[in-house]
């Protein structure tokens, strides 16, 4: 790997990430569901994830919300560090925004695994964002001028 592909550790680790995420979500959804009055998990046609939100303990709903979360927003931080290791601009200050997008990820996902308090949830979220433009507003300036 060079120096500028090592933005590509940072986008493997929010992966590895999402994936211990999944494996909690399963860990705790599928006991939750068969422990639930009048859900019979065999015999479900359609519906979605959400539905669940009504008959498991929110705390379990939790995991699975913060799972279906790292579907989303990342995938603008998977693109970005793909084009900024393609061009060799994955070193520097842009690893630096990029390992810190990822730690502000994880402490999101636990905090809304653990205790889901909305404010602080949203203040990471939010610098987790800010993070991912700055870095996108970097990935610009060296692709577009």
């Amino acid at each position: 790997m060079t120096e500028g592909t090592a933005i590509l550790a940072p986008m493997i680790a929010l992966i590895l990430w999402s994936s211990i995420m999944w494996v909690w979500m399963y860990a705790t959804r599928l006991p939750a569901m068969g422990e639930a009055e009048g859900l019979d998990a065999a015999n479900m046609v359609g519906g979605k994830g959400s539905d669940l939100d009504k008959v498991l303990p929110p705390k379990v709903q939790w995991i699975a919300h913060n799972y279906n979360h790292l579907m989303e927003h990342p995938t603008l931080f998977y693109a970005l560090c793909a084009a900024l290791a393609i061009i060799d601009a994955g070193s520097g200050l842009n690893l630096t925004l990029a390992w810190a997008y990822v730690g502000l990820r994880v402490v999101h996902s636990l905090i809304q695994a653990l205790y889901n308090r909305v404010v602080i949830r949203f203040s990471i979220f939010l610098l987790s964002g800010i993070v991912l433009i700055w870095l996108s507003i970097n990935a610009a300036v060296l692709i577009l001028i």
